[in-house]
């Protein structure tokens, strides 16, 4: 399975999250549909190099201090190409404002409206839980259609 990473640009009040950046994909893989930012390594790239990377070619900011928060594997039977584990990241600390590019359109969200709906339908069930503090990992498999055949996430107590 290849290795890609994921980024959520978050806010926070009395010590909680409150915010959470998230962009609506314009084209490609989960095209119409929010996320947080990244993508694939390059070759001889780190994890975290690919995600500060993708932060800003997707949104235009330099993020700073990522965060691990989740390491999801995702699988797809019917399309193994897709197969990945996917690197997550929070920040609170970036450079810049993030900008519509040709691929996203960045959105601030409270956390009380996620727009899980729109999303790929495996988030409600591990980000909430990364919002409310914990690490995770997770296991998910797809059947054609974004439909979850089997999951599970377990809480972990570092990466």
């Amino acid at each position: 399975m290849r290795n890609a990473t994921l980024l959520f640009l978050i806010k926070k009040s009395e010590g909680k999250i409150s915010e959470v950046c998230l962009a609506m994909k314009k084209r490609g893989f989960g095209v119409g549909r929010w996320n947080g930012v990244g993508g694939k390594l390059t070759e001889g790239e780190t994890i975290e190099e690919a995600t500060i990377r993708e932060a800003q070619e997707e949104i235009g900011i330099l993020a700073k201090n990522i965060n691990k928060i989740a390491e999801l594997s995702f699988k797809f039977p019917h399309k193994p190409d897709w197969d990945q584990v996917v690197h997550t990241y929070f920040t609170e600390e970036w450079e810049g404002d993030p900008q519509e590019s040709e691929e996203m359109n960045p959105k601030w969200f409270n956390i009380k409206d996620i727009p899980f709906s729109e999303m790929w339908s495996d988030d409600i069930l591990w980000l909430p839980q990364v919002i409310e503090g914990n690490l995770l990992k997770g296991e998910f498999v797809f059947n054609e259609g974004d439909i979850i055949k089997d999951h599970k996430t377990e809480i972990v107590k570092l990466f």
